[in-house]
């Protein structure tokens, strides 16, 4: 009898999912989503609107100007002494005002580079956000890839084990029940590479919508593989990070200032505003005036002074106004600890599930090596007639899905790694370019 072979998972990866020439890193694909991504590109394009209510909210205290001109006739008559005329009116006017005092302008202003940096902070978040569904969708492709390669690895191993089957059946050493175990495990084997092709072409999609690449193909974790060391804080300190550096956190603790910010602008209502107005203007009459008609004449006034305006009783308009903007500053201070709270509760079971998937690649390391020797032992028993071959069948079943799980497990350590990050608020390229010095180079 010829011995069955054992077809590793390692070994079929780096035959099947060598990184060719065409692979692309999971910076270049970060990169090309960057460029296509909507999500990105309306939180950028949010904070070029910001800046620029920011800018409006600043002219409110720089001076303004504007030019007039106009033109008319009139058809005048005076019973006595009687007159008729037609005069003719050009003018021209420039006026200028300069605010000297406009509390409710200068507050504006300070929310307008609020809002910028709220803007800011929001753009900060959806790159942080663009990151892991890079990542996430990255790495389904390659757990993909591993399972498939895995099924076909055990399907290889099934036909091996059936194909002996038969010939220890035809030779009269085993009964027909070997054969038809062996058959059902292999069409088993078969229907499962099937669902493992369409799930391989179904992370491929959605790596393809995520950064517009067609036929993108992830570089491969490189094997052995390593997995990021362990961080040394404490999950104390990532949620004292996260509540700080966060940047929904952060977020919320500006739409807070921009609620008192509102709230200091409607006590204004109450206050004076003074203003420093300029005019000058020119009046020509070709044809004369009324007064004196048939006389070419021109007049020019200069004006410069200051202007009060004190407002006196608006129906407690301003009054109801302060309490709307007291309540919801109220609002934005119970939402900034709403906030809080998720983000330290999301940076807690970040960092309990990346611990727990350290755990799990070490059992499941482990169990690999376990299950290798129990398939051997199996395998080595099969040939001695102490075991059957639904035992060496059970084996092989037990051995892959070992490798299968091993592999997703460490995936979602690196992708846990960037998740913990996340929550912590200090997810960043660099992060992402330290995960992607994990993966197998390519080749030139």
């Amino acid at each position: 009898m010829h011995p069955i072979r054992l077809v590793s998972l390692s070994l079929a990866l780096a035959a099947a999912f060598a990184a060719p020439a065409r692979a692309q890193s999971l910076l270049e694909l970060v990169q090309s989503a960057s460029e296509i991504d909507s999500s990105w590109q309306s939180a950028r394009a949010q904070l070029d609107a910001a800046e620029g209510r920011a800018g409006q909210a600043r002219a409110g205290l720089l001076p303004s100007a504007g030019l007039s001109a106009g033109w008319s006739v009139a058809d005048t008559e005076v019973s006595r002494p009687p007159v008729g005329a037609h005069p003719v009116t050009q003018n021209l006017a420039i006026s200028a005002s300069q605010p000297l005092f406009r509390p409710a302008n200068a507050i504006a202003n300070q929310q307008g580079k609020r809002g910028v940096d709220l803007a800011r902070v929001q753009l900060e978040g959806a790159t942080q956000d663009l990151l892991v569904r890079v990542s996430q969708a990255y790495f389904d492709v390659l757990a993909a890839q591993d399972t498939l390669a895995s099924v076909q690895a055990q399907k290889a191993a099934v036909g091996e084990q059936l194909a002996a089957a038969k010939r220890n059946f035809e030779v009269g050493t085993s009964t027909i029940t070997d054969s038809r175990e062996a058959q059902a495990r292999f069409d088993l084997v078969r229907a499962q590479e099937i669902a493992a092709e369409n799930d391989l072409r179904v992370k491929r999609l959605a790596l393809e919508q995520v950064t517009g690449r067609p036929n993108a193909e992830p570089v491969p974790l490189a094997q052995p593989a390593r997995l990021p060391e362990p961080t040394p804080e404490s999950v104390i300190a990532w949620v004292q990070t996260a509540q700080s550096e966060q940047p929904q956190v952060r977020a919320a603790a500006i739409a807070l200032d921009v609620a008192r910010l509102e709230t200091q602008k409607a006590e204004t209502g109450h206050l004076p505003t003074v203003d420093l107005q300029a005019g000058y203007s020119v009046a020509h009459y070709p044809r004369g005036t009324v007064t004196a008609p048939r006389v070419n004449s021109r007049t020019t006034n200069a004006s410069v002074g200051v202007a009060l305006n004190l407002p006196l009783f608006a129906g407690f308009a301003v009054q109801n106004r302060v309490r709307e903007t007291l309540a919801l500053e109220e609002k934005a201070r119970a939402d900034l600890e709403t906030t809080r709270r998720a983000i330290a509760q999301s940076t807690r079971a970040a960092y309990f599930g990346l611990e727990s998937g350290r755990g799990q690649v070490a059992a499941l390391e482990a169990a690999e090596r376990s299950s290798k020797s129990a398939l051997e032992a199996n395998q080595l028993g099969y040939q001695v007639g102490v075991r059957i071959n639904i035992d060496v069948l059970n084996a092989q079943s037990q051995l892959y899905q070992t490798q299968r799980d091993l592999a997703q497990a460490r995936y979602n350590v690196l992708l846990g790694t960037l998740k913990l990050r996340q929550a912590a608020g200090t997810l960043d390229l660099d992060s992402v370019r330290a995960i992607d010095q994990l993966l197998t180079k390519k080749a030139p």
